[in-house]
């Protein structure tokens, strides 16, 4: 008898244990999703009040004064990894472009250096100023539960998204321009044994014209549609690279070159 109340005790104190680990993994489990909720709405609203900033400037070419180019080099005063300002007109991507010292950090960080999920926009480690490299490889997330970063790139795997969007205006600390697109294609990350396949994000910078000339063919060659635009070796080119979930490890990438 005395056996028995003592097991009912135990199978009293054994429930009473795991009811209390059920509702702190619910506590936690909570905080986490206000923690998410939370840190996702602040970072879109930093993105809106950011966008107001760089969108109300306007340019005097008689005086030679580009208030867009200021805007740029005021927020560098905040963070020097800003590079410059990447807008696609009359959609959702206009956002401040960062580069770290590696290509992970602003995957989970803003522009603030506070962490979210969205990350950066952010520009390949490998890209020289000094030089200037070839290709302005520019990385940005695709997250299907939210419109923010790349997310809208998806938009131009139709063609006639892209006849109503061809540019692209990128602004630094030195120059406002702006880029026309040549083409645009599904990827992937290809294995280390797969050979001949285009490995369009190693390409930084072209050693010699036919590197260049085998990135825009390869490019145009790969593009979803024709666009009737191509580059030629000294044209600076800027890529833009998001996730796709076509297949496995999928990339979507937008090419286009340097309008002069």
């Amino acid at each position: 008898m005395a056996r028995g109340k003592h097991e009912k005790r135990n199978e009293v104190n054994v429930k009473k244990l795991l009811l209390v680990v059920f509702i702190l993994i619910l506590i936690v489990s909570l905080a986490i999703s206000i923690y998410y909720i939370y840190n996702k709405y602040k970072n879109k609203k930093d993105n809106e009040e950011l966008k107001e900033i760089i969108n109300n400037t306007t340019v005097d070419e008689e005086n030679n004064i580009n208030e867009r180019i200021e805007k740029v080099k005021e927020l560098q005063k905040e963070n020097p990894d800003i590079i410059g300002w990447l807008e696609i007109e009359n959609s959702d991507i206009s956002y401040p472009v960062l580069q770290g010292k590696d290509n992970d950090y602003y995957m989970t960080h803003n522009y603030k250096k506070e962490y979210s999920k969205d990350g950066s926009l952010f520009l390949d480690k490998d890209y020289d100023w000094n030089i200037p490299s070839t290709n302005l490889l520019i990385y940005g997330h695709n997250n299907m539960s939210s419109d923010e970063m790349f997310s809208g790139l998806m938009e131009y795997k139709k063609e006639e998204y892209y006849k109503t969007h061809k540019t692209i205006r990128f602004t630094t600390d030195k120059e406002d321009a702006q880029y026309e697109i040549l083409g645009v294609f599904l990827s992937r990350v290809y294995y280390k044994s797969e050979t001949n396949v285009f490995r369009y994000y190693y390409f930084i910078n072209a050693e010699t014209e036919q590197e260049f000339n085998e990135y825009v063919e390869n490019s145009k060659k790969a593009s979803l549609y024709e666009t009737g635009v191509t580059a030629k070796y000294g044209d600076q080119l800027l890529t833009l690279s998001t996730c796709s979930y076509h297949t496995t490890d999928g990339r979507l990438a937008v090419v286009a070159k340097k309008i002069k």
